[in-house]
């Protein structure tokens, strides 16, 4: 059975519709490359019990928990000291954190007060490399935390799923069927249950041709997706 995983998406911004979120769907795709099973993304605000409570019911639901938003040097970036409150254990500036974010700055007066937040790690935990703006994200058990900007994010999600053990990539196969959805139902529902192991959904579009229907059966086995597929297109 493939490693299970979740993200936590934290921002006011997000829930707010202000910003548009890339980083779920980006790490959807690298986690099914690696084998690691996303059963959940969560969106939460920037309050510190919501956060804490999130990461309490996920991580014990899930191998990992990733995190993404609320790193950064202002009075709304608390996701670190949410992590370090749902594990129990002291938050500060740690050394070398500290060193790594300086050799970001030319002048060592850049590195003020606030921009020191971004050096304060929960106590026990593992940096995540930052190659871009150095500052660096962290791992704390099964809890991931790294920043919301999509470049450094990315850049981040690169650095860290190699370090993790997956299990059978998840590949696809997607039919477009010219027909609407309630055309093709009962052929797909006979479809699905002779593929049980495979997951297989329908999802309707409009065209200027009209309405249509798009197949799509996921699993880690291409010889299953292969019979799948072959069954889906007779629906067309």
């Amino acid at each position: 059975m493939n490693p299970t995983a979740a993200i936590l998406l934290i921002g006011d911004e997000i829930l707010s519709g202000r910003t548009k979120d890339s980083n779920g769907n980006f790490l959807a795709k690298r986690l099914a490359e690696l084998g690691i099973d996303l059963r959940e993304i969560r969106v939460v605000p920037d309050e510190h019990g919501v956060i804490v409570a999130a990461l309490n019911a996920m991580r014990v639901a899930h191998t990992h928990v990733f995190t993404s938003g609320g790193i950064g040097p202002t009075h709304d970036d608390i996701t670190a000291d949410a992590v370090a409150a749902a594990f129990g254990v002291e938050i500060g500036v740690r050394e070398d954190a500290r060193a790594i974010l300086a050799t970001h700055y030319d002048n060592p007066a850049e590195l003020n007060e606030m921009r020191l937040r971004m050096a304060r790690i929960p106590e026990g935990a593992t940096l995540i490399d930052n190659p871009i703006s150095k500052a660096p994200g962290f791992s704390l058990g099964n809890v991931h935390v790294m920043a919301g900007v999509p470049v450094i994010f990315e850049a981040m999600v690169a650095g860290l799923l190699p370090t993790l053990t997956g299990g059978a990539a998840l590949h696809s196969v997607s039919v477009r069927i010219d027909k609407p959805e309630g055309e093709v139902a009962a052929g797909l529902a006979k479809i699905a249950a002779r593929h049980a192991q495979l997951s297989i959904g329908s999802y309707p579009f409009v065209s200027a041709s009209g309405f249509g229907t798009n197949i799509v059966a996921r699993g880690t086995e291409q010889s299953m997706l292969a019979a799948a597929e072959a069954e889906i297109l007779t629906l067309r």
